[in-house]
């Protein structure tokens, strides 16, 4: 039996309770982890980065399996989640911590993040998406309480009202990609 090789995948959009929420729920995707990235200091605390202090991102870093899922509709489902034409900011969230990112791995993640975009400029966005598309760099996973925190906190008003929404659209457009329940 041939051994899958999982990939890592890195994105940024908004809150990372978010992201990590909708992720989590797709066939092939694994070992999400909340965190920090594309800052400037190492091991940076979850209060100076919500303040805006370090220069990264709340973010994910997830494996998948490219076999059952491919870079190409983690980045269909990553750009149909959030929006991607507001610059450093996803609802109330404001500030380059919660800016829209691709953290690409390898070329052949940078060259399909380019092709997503210019094809979502021209047929969906009219050339308004400002998510960046940077290598990636040091990742650090973000205090425990942070981690699965939507399937920990399902009744918690920011979940009902900022979580519960992007869940529904993921499951409205990816219904075939999402894990049985």
């Amino acid at each position: 039996m041939e051994e899958v090789q999982l990939k890592t995948a890195t994105f940024a959009n908004g809150c990372f309770w978010c992201t990590e929420a909708v992720f989590q729920r797709l066939e092939g995707v694994s070992d999400i982890i909340s965190g920090f990235t594309g800052g400037k200091i190492k091991n940076p605390p979850y209060r100076e980065v919500v303040q805006g202090r370090t220069g990264h991102a709340e973010a994910i870093q997830l494996k998948y399996n490219p076999k059952v899922i491919s870079y190409k509709e983690l980045l269909m489902v990553f750009f149909t989640t959030h929006d991607p034409t507001t610059l450093n900011r996803q609802g109330n969230d404001v500030g380059t911590q919660y800016r829209s990112a691709i953290f690409f791995h390898d070329q052949e993640q940078q060259h399909t993040a380019q092709e997503v975009i210019e094809y979502l400029n021209k047929e969906a966005f009219d050339g308004k998406i400002v998510t960046e598309i940077t290598a990636a760099s040091a990742f650090y996973s973000a205090e425990i309480e942070h981690q699965n925190f939507y399937n920990n906190h399902p009744a918690q008003p920011y979940c009902q009202i900022i979580i519960d929404p992007k869940i529904k659209k993921l499951k409205s457009y990816f219904s075939d990609k999402l894990k049985s329940a």
